[in-house]
């Protein structure tokens, strides 16, 4: 009964952990869609507004690499554990502090309202570092934990708390919506979700500290010491993997974001669907992302991890060609099925990406590999993505948005290719 035991106190903890750090980080993502263009920079043209607020979305994809760096120091020098509550904490405090901004109006009565966009963005960068050591140390709590064949489904257990933040982050955003006024929302309604992460964090932090180390890392501790600076040993030693993992996660947070952030805006702007509609569209389509990452991840460990990934980008190719088109078709039930098709697929970039990534660099050094690897992918997946796409459908190319993810398809296929070539498989994770 103790193996069992241990193992369920795990997998909640990596997924709880994941799945309140993605409600922080979409509710961010909604907010900005929706709210934050008027609210922060009311003095620029209508059409600059979402920009610029889709630019500060993207500063926390700056920060993650550097939060990937920091906190990869210390999870291969310290351990795990530590670091996960460490990155909770930054991520928690920078998400609750954005719930007290001023809005730049409100700042400017005070004759300083370009207080309010800088706050704003530094707390955004706050949630970046955070999230930057999040994912990974979740992935490898899983993995370095995992019973022989069961290595993808364990690694993918922070990948089902995506779709559960995500689900949670829209629907306090629907609820919201349906006792206050749009006049209210903009006003006051945008701060509740940021206020209610301070309760989820609470829950993720009783979780993981109720966790012990990784068997593995405690094993990699006791045959010889840390590494006193890991990033310059995967420099000297690891780089193509480093790149090569990189070009392999970019896939994965370019469907994300097209389908979250990027429709959501499009959806309730120029498409003109009811904001509440499309925000229950896109819960049903992060259900869908959660189904496809389950089932990706089991066949995964019957097939191999590096299989499904690569079934996953190539699927992307087309999807992306298709997500313009039935994204504007004017068809709410269309615009859903595109939707949830390629939240089901994402899930096949994004299920197995913990054990592939974790096998590509040894104990001593994974968590700053993977960390990395993740973070600059999402740099290129994640924050320029969104922002092309909507430059894309200001500049009337809307319907050929979607192309960003299949042109993120073919890296990552290539990345998967060159992987190939470099890597090494370090044990106890099982060989494919």
């Amino acid at each position: 009964m103790q193996p069992i035991r241990d193992n369920a106190r795990v997998l909640t903890a990596s997924l709880v952990g994941t799945a309140v750090e993605y409600y922080d980080f979409l509710i961010y993502a909604t907010a900005a869609a929706l709210f934050f263009g008027d609210l922060f920079f009311p003095t620029w043209s209508a059409a600059s507004r979402p920009l610029l607020s889709f630019a500060t979305f993207g500063v926390a994809f700056l920060a993650r690499p550097l939060g990937g760096m920091f906190f990869g120091h210390f999870g291969d020098r310290v351990g795990r554990k530590s670091t996960l509550v460490a990155s909770l904490l930054l991520m928690g405090g920078s998400t609750l502090g954005i719930a007290f901004l001023p809005s730049y109006a409100q700042a400017e009565a005070w004759g300083i309202g370009w207080i309010a966009p800088v706050l704003l963005c530094l707390l955004r960068f706050g949630q970046g570092l955070g999230l930057g050591g999040e994912w990974t140390g979740a992935a490898l709590l899983a993995v370095e934990n995992a019973p022989k064949g069961w290595e993808v489904r364990f690694g993918a257990a922070p990948q089902v708390g995506v779709p559960i933040g995500v689900i949670a982050a829209n629907g306090m955003f629907l609820l919201l919506g349906m006792f206050l006024s749009p006049a209210q929302m903009a006003d006051w309604g945008w701060r509740v979700p940021f206020l209610a992460s301070a309760v989820l964090v609470g829950i993720g932090l009783w979780v993981r500290l109720r966790i012990g180390e990784t068997p593995e890392f405690q094993q990699a501790l006791d045959r010889e010491a840390p590494v006193a600076v890991p990033v310059s040993a995967l420099a000297r030693r690891h780089l193509g993997a480093m790149v090569a993992g990189s070009a392999v996660v970019v896939t994965c947070f370019a469907i994300f974001y097209l389908a979250t952030a990027y429709a959501l805006a499009q959806g309730t702007g120029p498409l003109h669907f009811a904001r509440q509609s499309f925000l229950g569209l896109q819960m049903l389509a992060n259900a869908f992302l959660g189904l496809g990452v389950v089932t990706a991840a089991t066949l995964a460990d019957r097939y191999s991890a590096r299989r499904v990934l690569a079934a996953g980008m190539a699927v992307a190719v087309p999807m992306g060609m298709m997500f313009g088109p039935g994204l504007g078709s004017g068809s709410l039930a269309l615009a859903g099925l595109t939707l949830c098709a390629m939240m089901f697929f994402m899930g096949f970039t994004n299920a197995p990406l913990g054990s592939w990534l974790a096998r590509l660099f040894p104990v001593h050094l994974r968590y700053t590999g993977v960390a990395f690897a993740f973070n600059v992918g999402g740099v290129i997946g994640g924050a320029l993505t969104p922002f092309a796409a909507q430059a894309m459908s200001g500049a009337g190319l809307a319907s050929y948005a979607g192309w960003l993810a299949s042109l993120a398809g073919v890296v990552s296929l290539l990345g998967i290719r060159w992987a190939r070539a470099e890597q090494q498989v370090y044990s106890p994770i099982r060989s494919r």
